[in-house]
């Protein structure tokens, strides 16, 4: 199970942008950042900025190295290739939605 210490939904607004195989950049909002002392890694979720509120988000899951604030946006992000670690993961991501969903 996942420590989920340092959950930080995207509240300051930080904003990464993704470069795929064509050279093609993206902009994407950070959802949240959490650490897991199971895997001794930091891990950012993240949602397409042109995403509109009425239509499901495609989230996206990378660990990162943060840099000296914590921060997601300024180091390098690692794809997640471990199923364990993707269940983890998910799991974090169905926790964060259901608390969300009850506020």
């Amino acid at each position: 199970m996942a420590e989920q210490e340092n959950v930080k939904p995207g509240a300051d607004d930080q904003q990464i942008t993704l470069i795929d195989d064509k050279g093609n950049e993206e902009l994407y909002q950070v959802l949240f950042t959490f650490d897991s002392e199971d895997y001794g890694k930091s891990y950012v979720l993240l949602y397409p900025e042109s995403a509109s509120d009425d239509e499901e988000l495609e989230i996206q899951a990378f660990s990162f190295t943060p840099d000296a604030n914590g921060d997601a946006s300024q180091g390098d992000l690692y794809p997640i290739e471990d199923d364990d670690e993707w269940s983890m993961v998910e799991e974090v991501l169905n926790t964060f939605l259901a608390d969300e969903d009850e506020d």
